[in-house]
């Protein structure tokens, strides 16, 4: 497995008809102007169907350009997703296990990568039909906005879609644009980002490389990665627009701290946990992808759009057992999809309307995965894993929205969802063959009605059906009394979930804006972990679960160079009745959370990429959660405390001929606070816990050049 390879020859296949059909379109149509959109309007993804954000009948949060790259070096998803109410975003800061993510519970349990919700990148899943996902493709440096929506609608996306975060790339600027930014920070912390944006005719281009390097607060946590993230659109002629997508991640090591016990955290945190330095645990990631989005305009109300992706990733990754011996575990796995969906709006007598939407998605992944023991971080030995992994989806979905009555809105939506997991085990030197498959089929429908008090608040009641199957991951290995095997688990079943939300959205003057949403999720057969032994864990299926919270989001503007915004979430995550766990609480979602911020800007504030800062600006936020469980049991070595935390950022810009300069300053953790910031679930020598940073800074510059 050759790590070190230059870009894939199959994407290269995959992304070259791609970049000749851009070329060959330059001043082939006429420029397409995009369509002003009315002040202070923001159109979302409201399930499957855009509409405005004020209008959704959802709970859907938005972050823009400006508050993405007010939030540092832009490396960590966790970073911006701080202020979304039902969201808790942690920064593990460890770079081998990737941020921990979870929305309204779900993936909260993730041992590393994400699940639990759909992440989508332009348009193309970042997430594979059994709900594994991993935040490699998401460039912060050049996304215009993220959209979280959470609630029923978010199960029109399928498997595992406790909520959706999808994340847009900006468009290209309109004259040839040269940008750069430079961090230096805490820690070892360097961060470079280079971007190019230039519109050519009907054609628009914006590229984006970036790297980043840190020896880490801990023992064993440096890391070194870069990315590259283009975005290609092509306006074939006043109807059609073609997007064409490309993002490569490399990411040569990543040093792997583990997790720490209670003792060794109060002990020292900066150590790194039981054998990580002996064994050099680590990861090495590649990736590329590339997509097509083709989006046309059928006529005045219909439009349609279509979607084809493609890519590879490969990892290898290096573990720690013991003082004498480790293990390590590679991957090669390669993925693809498509998917169309019509979008129209019909009129009916009396003035009603429909906004609908139909179609469906196909996508597939599949690894070749192994591995075998190894010393030093370094392969001894021969291989004792060698299976063939692959997991499939074919889903199709409707949602329709129906204005019948002048102050209602209706909406209704289902999706059929089949789910196929495949592994075939080439090991059988052991005597087992692991070898396994099964299938999954779903039909989650999705009701629910708005109704518009007024044209400054709307109270929306929605319900709908969500699943979410086990991982192959979580598959591939069975409890055998003590022991976990390396045979495939076909008792496990999907956990099938009920959602109910009531939530409002008022604007009570132009310059304030309060959202609030109660939501209640009763799952069964929760998906939890049944025994972890040497690096293995076997999952079951709990009985009954349930999620009750309410979540407030409030932004209010005092004047032109004031701000201030405050996000809450109150929320019970229990295992129910009839279960051995029953009246715990699920790990790793805290009860309590709350996001302040105050910022003021000289100039006032600009929400998009394209318009540049100038003058002062600062901001204060405040970040505070209630304690949290690292296990199941709730025992005290899986207690984490809560903790307050108190960030600052300071920006001054200004120009220079066609120059624009930005110079920033950011510290976290004002108070220097020593706590927990990230658990690992269920963690077998409960090394629970992750430690946050102590007080740090970061400093930047970025240019941009108008040429």
């Amino acid at each position: 497995m050759n790590l070190s390879k230059p870009i894939n020859i199959r994407l290269l296949r995959f992304y070259t008809p791609i970049a000749l059909l851009s070329c060959s379109s330059i001043g082939m149509a006429q420029s397409q102007v995009p369509v002003a959109m009315p002040s202070g309007e923001v159109m979302v993804q409201s399930g499957r169907l855009t509409q405005r954000q004020f209008d959704a009948p959802t709970s859907i949060y938005t972050i823009d350009a400006e508050t993405i790259r007010s939030s540092g070096p832009q490396v960590n998803l966790s970073d911006v997703l701080a202020s979304a109410p039902g969201v808790v975003a942690l920064n593990r800061n460890n770079y081998a296990q990737d941020v921990q993510i979870s929305v309204r519970g779900f993936g909260a349990r993730s041992a590393f990568g994400l699940r639990g919700f759909r992440l989508i990148t332009d348009g193309i899943p970042a997430t594979t039909p059994d709900g594994q996902g991993q935040a490699s493709t998401v460039s912060l440096t050049s996304a215009e906005k993220i959209e979280v929506l959470t609630g029923p609608l978010a199960q029109l996306y399928g498997n595992s879609a406790g909520g959706v975060i999808q994340v847009f790339t900006r468009e290209a600027d309109l004259a040839p644009t040269a940008q750069s930014q430079i961090f230096k920070g805490s820690y070892g912390l360097e961060r470079t980002d280079w971007q190019w944006s230039q519109r050519i005719g009907n054609v628009g281009f914006v590229a984006d490389y970036s790297t980043f390097n840190i020896q880490g607060y801990r023992d064993n946590s440096e890391a070194k990665r870069e990315q590259l993230n283009s975005l290609t659109t092509v306006d074939l002629n006043a109807d059609t627009r073609l997007k064409l997508i490309a993002n490569v991640f490399r990411m040569p090591f990543a040093k792997d701290p583990l997790g720490l016990t209670a003792a060794q955290f109060l002990a020292n945190p900066k150590q790194a946990g039981n054998f990580a330095l002996v064994n050099d645990a680590r990861k090495t990631v590649n990736q590329e992808q590339a997509g097509i989005v083709l989006e046309h305009k059928l006529s005045k109300d219909t439009r349609i759009q279509a979607r084809i992706y493609g890519g590879n990733r490969d990892n290898l990754q290096y573990q720690a057992a013991s003082a004498t011996a480790g293990s390590w575990v590679g991957l090669e796995r390669d993925f693809h999809g498509l998917g169309l969906q019509v979008q129209g709006k019909q009129y009916l007598e009396g003035g009603k309307e429909v906004d609908w939407v139909a179609g469906f998605d196909q996508d597939y992944a599949g690894e070749k995965r192994q591995g075998g023991p190894a010393a030093s971080g370094q392969k001894t030995g021969s291989i004792n894993r060698n299976e063939l992994n692959s997991s499939a989806n074919r889903d199709y979905f409707a949602q329709a929205n129906w204005r019948v009555m002048p102050d209602w809105t209706f909406v209704t939506g289902v999706r059929q969802s089949s789910v196929q997991l495949k592994s075939k085990d080439d090991y059988l030197t052991d005597g087992v063959n692991g070898s396994g498959s099964v299938s999954y089929e779903a039909a989650n429908p999705v009701v629910g009605a708005t109704w518009h008090v007024n044209d400054h608040l709307n109270i929306y009641l929605n319900q709908g059906k969500g699943f979410e199957t086990p991982t192959l991951s979580e598959s591939v290995y069975t409890k055998s009394g003590t022991s976990v095997i390396g045979l495939f688990n076909s008792n496990l079943v999907p956990s099938r979930s009920q959602h109910l939300e009531l939530g409002s959205k008022w604007t009570p003057s132009a310059n304030t804006r309060v959202d609030a949403a109660w939501f209640r999720i009763k799952t069964d057969n929760e998906i939890v972990t049944s025994l972890s032994v040497g690096g293995r864990t076997a999952y079951t299926n709990a009985s009954e679960t349930l999620r009750e919270g309410l979540e407030l989001s409030a932004r209010h503007a005092f004047d032109s160079t004031w701000r201030a915004q405050v996000t809450a979430t109150v929320m019970s995550a229990e295992y129910a009745s009839g279960s051995a766990l029953a009246g715990k609480s699920l790990p790793g979602i805290p009860q309590k959370q709350l996001f302040t911020s105050v910022s003021w800007a000289e100039n006032g504030f600009q929400s998009s990429s394209k318009k540049s800062l100038q003058g002062k600006a600062a901001s204060f936020d405040w970040i505070a959660r209630s304690s949290l469980w690292a296990n199941d049991v709730n025992d005290a070595s899986g207690a984490a405390a809560g903790y307050g935390l108190l960030n600052a950022r300071l920006k001054q810009g200004f120009e220079w001929r066609q120059a624009n300069f930005e110079t920033y300053i950011g510290i976290d953790n004002l108070t220097n606070k020593k706590a927990v910031s990230s658990v690992i679930i269920n963690q077998s020598s409960r090394q629970y816990f992750e430690p946050l940073l102590p007080r740090n800074w970061v400093i930047g510059v970025a240019t941009k050049l108008t040429l």
